[in-house]
């Protein structure tokens, strides 16, 4: 028998990667797949040979489905299908467990089928928990948390992580949904990421704390935001209904809503004026409770808004201690006569006239009902009666609801009254009687009214009704609703709202100002239609006290009776309104817009990601220039305004709006979400700034600013629209060469360039990139450089200011103002394709060439004064931050 040459035991793995890297370097992707399926049969060891060409790869793997490992690795898997005799089961043990950590230490890849299929080739699922959790910490150490985080969930590791190790360093860099993702299926861990984000909240916590532990984590202002107490507690309330988690294990963040919630009541009612003081004082003991904190903070918010008697009256009724009150309450308390030392109930229920007065009636709409057409329903036997009338085959029904407002205190909020408007007459389905809501004949009722198809049902934005339904009756989440012969009017109201179709009187204004703009909604498609809106003052009543005040039943009527009005004007005249003749086609229309509309959330949400935050800037605008600041659309001859001369701020419920403007180079300054409404006409003040704004605060913002400072915008306009509205507004021209002239994130239009050489030298000082990585990809420069990528100072250099790099402290690497640059959002693997970055002077948010650039001008070619210039220069990507 002769000996066995070197030759025969196969190929060589080596050689197979070179031919491999050549065809790749080929971009010959099909010959690459042949020599694959023909070398693996070749080589004597495949498993390992496979290992050996994935580690000499170029690069790291990043998660990016083109790289040529991915590639490798799934002809590989498409290669074992053909071949089941190669196992790892077939190896000796030594050699499996050599082979799963050489495979183990390729997993820094997160693209899901990447990873998926190198676990499953080498069942690393199978590896001693020791060395699986040394790998883990291994990666942690790099500060490659998102990777950690992810092999750790496909490991299925949780149990044996530390959750504040894995899911921290997460939460603070903006990847809560990961950290979510890691708990989820494990309900102690679950707890205990609730329970973790709620002691955040506590009025004494502090990130410094939390920073410590983590010194190589940077953190981005965006991220700093995230973990503000408002938004904390956003999530904490989230968490604990997706986990179904008990609320007495979060008190911080229920003290933070409900103290939130008592500051909303207290400037809703002394500020805004728009809540009766039945309405606040009903609202107040819900939010305050039994919680003496709270109680406190009442007395003394009374105290700063309304005076010593109100604060004392309260205070008298929770029976605060006097240690505890304030200045001045406790000998206010003491001269109070005996009849003004208690809150005495309104008895407006049993004195109200159901008529309202000439002077309402002239101004909001009524129901053309008197008060004998009205009726409660609360027995099986009204119901009956009721069912009889309301289910009548082709008739037209008026549908509305009403619910407890529980300011977020409590997540699921049961519906307390329904009303149902015919023709003639309105039933007001009480489901606070007692034992009405849930007997057998109520619940069929409502199943069958909305499953009847030859009942037409009408609503107004029916998904957040429906919602409280399901909280109300948990017998239709076991056994859903049927919806039949449902209008939804709020779809009718946005194509109104979009339709080109001018009207003369009483439509719908591109940009609402003035009295009209603080009407929305359903009140705001009343006027529009019926010439007079909804009075919305009982909308924020309490709906399960009883008996309601004729107030609140002549409330409710006109909700549920408006519907039918609407729907004749509408369906008499649908053209007028820009609607098809049939209004019920409105809706199944909506589905064959479906792709469009995916694909423009996809884009709205990739600037979403991209643009964030705000700062303060520059100096009031000219006496010219304030002089377009006016209610109606300027003229066609006024001049032409260049973005960077539109000044705005934008309240905290428009900052989707502020992004996109400051994306096209307009001077935005957006509220925070813990900024009160009062700041923005501060800011309008001091520096010459128009307010953008929605709904109840434009009333008090307007009459702090001069005449036309303050614009109303309709909130339920995408903010893109909102955009182009503004603009068009304001006769506002933006070129291709504004896009990306300010930076996305804190409003600063100062930049400072730097070169790639550069970028890696301050990657390896700060740790991000390692020494061999920095040599690779300082080799790779001059060759790898994709070509169509300019080394140019972007195509908006004229639009803003350039700083020089030499003004950069070498050691710290800040910039004057005192931020770093933000090196943590550099990706490596970008290195060898990016010639030049750009990084904002004031925040240190880092930029580089990409598509965005193509985006935004797709999303508003619109709008944009394109000269021929420009539609050269729209040849050249521009900066994004990926």
């Amino acid at each position: 028998m002769s000996h066995t040459t070197p030759e025969a035991l196969g190929l060589d793995p080596a050689v197979l990667r070179d031919d491999l890297f050549e065809h790749w370097n080929r971009k010959d992707l099909q010959m690459l797949r042949l020599a694959a399926l023909q070398g693996f049969s070749k080589v004597t060891e495949p498993l390992e040979a496979l290992l050996t060409i994935l580690e000499g790869c170029p690069g790291k793997q990043k998660g990016r489905s083109h790289t040529l490992g991915h590639h490798i690795l799934m002809e590989f898997q498409a290669w074992m299908k053909e071949h089941p005799q190669v196992t790892l089961s077939s190896l000796p043990e030594q050699q499996v467990l050599v082979l799963q950590h050489r495979a183990l230490s390729l997993l820094t890849d997160i693209q899901p089928s990447f990873a998926d299929t190198l676990i499953n080739i080498y069942h690393l699922n199978s590896i001693d928990l020791a060395t699986l959790r040394l790998h883990i910490a291994r990666l942690q150490a790099l500060t490659c948390y998102k990777e950690a985080a992810v092999l750790s969930i496909k490991l299925k590791l949780q149990k044996e992580l530390d959750l504040e190790e894995v899911c921290v360093p997460l939460i603070l860099q903006n990847k809560l949904p990961l950290a979510e993702s890691f708990v989820t299926g494990h309900s102690h861990l679950e707890k205990q990421l609730v329970t973790l984000l709620d002691s955040w909240c506590h009025p004494n916590f502090s990130v410094e704390e939390i920073r410590k532990r983590f010194p190589r984590l940077s953190l981005s202002k965006q991220c700093m935001d995230q973990i503000q107490p408002k938004m904390l507690t956003k999530q904490v309330f989230r968490l604990m209904e997706k986990f179904n988690i008990d609320q007495g294990l979060c008190p911080n963040a229920l003290h933070k809503r409900r103290l939130d919630s008592l500051r909303y009541l207290m400037y809703a009612r002394f500020l805004e004026r728009s809540m009766t003081e039945e309405n606040w004082s009903d609202h107040v003991q819900f939010v305050v409770a039994d919680d003496l904190e709270l109680q406190i903070n009442l007395v003394e918010m009374l105290v700063k808004n309304c005076g010593l008697q109100k604060a004392s009256q309260w205070s008298l009724r929770y029976n605060i201690p006097r240690y505890r009150l304030p200045l001045g309450v406790w000998e206010t308390q003491q001269s109070l006569p005996p009849d003004l030392q208690q809150i005495c109930p309104s008895d407006s229920a049993q004195t109200e006239e159901w008529m309202s007065s000439p002077s309402h009636c002239q101004k909001f709409y009524q129901a053309p009902l008197t008060k004998d057409k009205v009726h409660f329903v609360d027995t099986p036997e009204a119901l009956q009666k009721c069912r009889k009338i309301v289910l009548k085959e082709g008739g037209i029904v008026g549908v509305d609801m009403e619910w407890q407002p529980t300011f977020g205190c409590i997540s699921t909020q049961k519906v307390a009254l329904i009303q149902l408007a015919i023709i003639d007459q309105v039933f007001l389905l009480d489901l606070c009687a007692n034992g009405f809501c849930q007997h057998p004949d109520t619940v069929g009722f409502i199943r069958s009214l909305f499953s009847e198809r030859n009942v037409l049902k009408l609503g107004y934005g029916m998904s957040g009704d429906l919602k409280c339904v399901s909280a109300t009756w948990k017998q239709f989440l076991e056994e859903p609703l049927k919806m039949e012969g449902i209008l939804d009017l709020f779809n009718i109201h946005q194509k109104i709202q979009r339709s080109k179709v001018k009207r003369t009187q009483n439509g719908p204004k591109e940009v609402l100002v003035g009295e009209d703009s603080a009407e929305k909604g359903l009140s705001l498609l009343v006027q529009q239609v019926l010439g007079r809106p909804l009075d919305k003052t009982e909308q924020m009543s309490n709906w399960e006290k009883r008996p309601l005040r004729i107030s609140q039943i002549r409330y409710a009527v006109a909700d549920a009776y408006c519907l039918l009005d609407v729907y004749s004007v509408l369906s008499s005249n649908p053209a007028y309104f820009g609607l098809p003749a049939d209004l019920r086609s409105i809706s199944s229309s909506q589905s064959e817009k479906s792709a469009d509309k995916k694909q423009k959330e996809k884009q709205a949400e990739q600037m979403k990601q991209e643009c964030q935050g705000a700062q303060r800037v520059s100096p009031p605008r000219s006496d010219m220039e304030k002089g377009l600041l006016c209610g109606e659309k300027p003229s066609e001859d006024a001049p032409p305004l260049a973005p960077q001369q539109l000044r705005v701020v934008c309240d905290n419920m428009l900052q989707g709006l502020g992004r996109y403007l400051r994306c096209l180079g307009v001077d935005v300054i957006m509220l925070e979400n813990t900024d009160d409404h009062r700041k923005a006409a501060k800011l309008a003040q001091d520096e010459g700034r128009v307010i953008l704004t929605c709904g109840q605060p434009f009333q008090s913002l307007r009459s702090q600013v001069g005449e036309g400072r303050c614009l109303s915008l309709d909130c339920s306009e995408k903010a893109r629209d909102q955009a182009v509205r503004v603009l068009r507004h304001f006769n506002v021209q933006p070129t291709p060469s504004d896009i990306f002239s300010r930076c996305q994130a804190c409003n600063c239009d100062q930049y400072v360039a730097v070169p790639r050489k550069d970028m890696i030298g301050m990657l390896k000082q700060k740790g991000f990139l390692e020494d061999q990585d920095a040599t690779d990809h300082t080799q790779q420069q001059d060759e790898e450089m994709t070509p169509s990528v300019s080394s140019d100072i972007p195509r908006y250099a004229l639009q803003c200011q350039w700083a020089p790099l030499s003004g950069l402290d070498p050691d710290t690497l800040t910039f004057p103002g005192g931020e770093p640059i933000q090196l943590h959002t550099v990706p490596p693997g970008l290195l060898p394709r990016i010639p030049l970055f750009y990084v904002c002077t004031r925040c240190g948010k880092v930029f580089w060439e990409g598509s965005h650039f193509g985006r935004v001008l797709s999303m508003f070619q619109d709008v944009f004064h394109i000269t021929d210039t420009d539609s050269a220069a729209a040849l050249v990507p521009a900066a994004q931050h990926d």
